[in-house]
C-alpha cells in the first residue's frame, strides 16, 4: 500500500468567458481559473497524488505547462493518462479524498457529480469536500481556488 498527496492552486481568470471546471465538472455561471490546461485544481491535485504515491514524479514531469501539446487540454485527459501510468507502474487506486479550498462557488450542488466523474476515471471511490479560507490570504479574498488530495494505492503484482 502507498499513500500520495497532491496540491494545486490557480487564480481566477480575468477572461469572463473562461469556464470553470472542478472535479471534471463544468460549474455553471462562474469565472474559470487561469492555467495552461483547463485549470481543474481538483483533478490536478488528484493526479499529482496518484503520481506521488506511485513514485512517478509530478504533473510537470508529464504535462508541462511549457509544452504546447497540453495547452487548453481537458483535465479528464490528464487524469486518464495519469491513471494509465499508475497502472503501468503496477498499482491501482483504492480510494481518494479531495478537499477544495474556495470562498466561492459553493460546491454542494456539484459535489455528487464531481465524485462520480472522478471515480469513473480513477476506478475507485473519490470523496470531495469543500471548505473556505475564512477570508484569509489570496484564497480568502476569493482570488482563486486550491485543492488538496490524498490517495491510497495498492500493488497489482
Amino acid at each position: 500500500m502507498r499513500i500520495g498527496h497532491g496540491y494545486d492552486i490557480h487564480a481566477f481568470a480575468m477572461d469572463a468567458t473562461r469556464p470553470l471546471f472542478l472535479g471534471l465538472t463544468r460549474i455553471e455561471d462562474e469565472y474559470g481559473l487561469e492555467g495552461h490546461s483547463d485549470a481543474d485544481v481538483v483533478a490536478h491535485a488528484l493526479a499529482d497524488a496518484l503520481l506521488g504515491a506511485a513514485d512517478l514524479g509530478d504533473l510537470g514531469t508529464y504535462f508541462s505547462d511549457r509544452d504546447e501539446k497540453w495547452r487548453g487540454v481537458a483535465s479528464s485527459v490528464i487524469l486518464t493518462e495519469t491513471v494509465r501510468l499508475v497502472h503501468e507502474a503496477g498499482f491501482r487506486c483504492v480510494n481518494g479524498d479531495v478537499t477544495v479550498i474556495a470562498e466561492r462557488p459553493r460546491l454542494s450542488p456539484w459535489r455528487d457529480q464531481m465524485r462520480a466523474a472522478l471515480a469513473a476515471v480513477v476506478g475507485a471511490p473519490i470523496s470531495v469536500k469543500a471548505t473556505t479560507h475564512e477570508g484569509l490570504g489570496a484564497i480568502g479574498r476569493a482570488e482563486g481556488i486550491a485543492a488538496h488530495a490524498v490517495v491510497l494505492l495498492e500493488e497489482t503484482v
